[in-house]
């Protein structure tokens, strides 16, 4: 039985100059022109996904985030009356 490899094109255009750097770029790695171009861009694609979906904190903000959930702030007038309805919603 023969196997199919699911494989998609992609084609740019780009400028002479732009094609004799990467292609040196390549060169200097060792790689081929289109392996290195596939390696660039998925690193590209990774980081541009982790940049857009993971929330880095400074570690300021590390520390009043995880102060927030340990030691939360006492509940005021408002807060008390919500978790009332609250409570009486779930009671019905």
């Amino acid at each position: 039985m023969m196997m199919t490899i699911n494989s998609a094109r992609l084609e740019a255009r780009i400028s002479k100059d732009l094609h004799i750097l990467i292609k040196h770029a390549a060169q200097l790695e060792g790689r081929s022109l289109t392996d290195f171009i596939i390696t660039a861009v998925q690193s590209a694609a990774q980081k541009t996904i982790t940049d857009t979906q993971v929330l880095q904190l400074s570690i300021n903000d590390q520390v009043r985030f995880a102060e927030a959930l340990f030691l939360p702030p006492a509940h005021n007038s408002a807060m008390e009356k919500a978790l009332e309805q609250h409570h009486h919603l779930l009671e019905k």
